[in-house]
């Protein structure tokens, strides 16, 4: 423990400093920040979608910097201090885990979650209504998903994820139905937008992360399709050169040389 506390004391020394002495630093604003900050949390997904412990240590380093950045600036301008950051956070763990604390409430992470967004909505100054916890900036995806949790939290959700398969397989046939009747229509959008909503529900009911989910399938459609470049310079030639058919040779190829490599 005392070796954590003169890390940080260390940590903030320089971060006080970089602020004072250098001219980027010194320039920047809690707006100016906010890019960066979400391209921080990006390469630390990375990471951890990679698997790589050494990049995780190294990005969290990062996201720990953003947050001293904030708090020295918000300290600059006498709205808030790092200890009142830390006291405040602290103060939210202990009041959101009464099972853990106090030793009574929740037993199950079902009933954790639940406690969890009840006690929410009865913190001072909290908004009241459940789906206004969720970040307007959030991805389209995650926010989806963040917004069906919280309705499971409150008890609005299917039963079981028959009913998630049942509901999407409704979806795909209205979008059909639209894009039949009124291609090229808002209501045509509406109804892919539906589809995608609900099939992010049918994975959340399987205990998959859509997002994580999402992002293996880019990364193996990405390898292929590279792979599948590699193969068409072999022979000489570019895929925008090749027909449908030679392509669909080629994927399948790529797709063999992969699934060689992996088993």
């Amino acid at each position: 423990m005392a070796s954590e506390i003169q890390a940080f004391e260390a940590f903030m020394a320089a971060m006080r400093r970089i602020r004072q002495e250098c001219p980027w630093d010194r320039g920047q604003t809690m707006q100016s920040l906010t890019t960066y900050t979400v391209e921080e949390v990006y390469e630390l997904v990375d990471a951890v979608t990679d698997g790589l412990t050494d990049e995780v240590r190294k990005e969290l380093g990062d996201m720990l910097m953003h947050v001293a950045f904030y708090a020295v600036i918000a300290e600059e301008g006498h709205l808030f201090t790092l200890e009142e950051v830390i006291r405040g956070v602290t103060e939210k763990i202990i009041y959101r885990h009464p099972h853990v604390f106090a030793h009574s409430g929740a037993k199950t992470p079902e009933e954790v979650e639940a406690q969890w967004e009840a006690l929410k909505l009865k913190e001072k100054g909290r908004k009241k209504e459940v789906m206004q916890g969720v970040p307007r900036a959030l991805p389209p995806l995650t926010k989806a998903y963040r917004m069906q949790e919280k309705a499971r939290a409150v008890g609005f959700d299917w039963n079981d994820p028959q009913g998630a398969w049942d509901k999407l397989a409704e979806e795909i046939a209205e979008a059909k139905e639209a894009v039949a009747q009124e291609p090229g229509s808002e209501h045509v959008v509406q109804e892919f937008g539906d589809i995608l909503f609900t099939a992010i529900n049918a994975a959340r009911m399987h205990g998959v992360d859509p997002a994580y989910a999402l992002e293996l399938s880019n990364r193996k459609f990405q390898l292929r399709f590279n792979l599948m470049e590699k193969l068409a310079a072999e022979q000489g030639k570019a895929v925008h050169e090749m027909d449908m058919e030679a392509l669909d040779a080629l994927w399948e190829e790529a797709k063999r040389q992969l699934r060689d490599e992996v088993g």
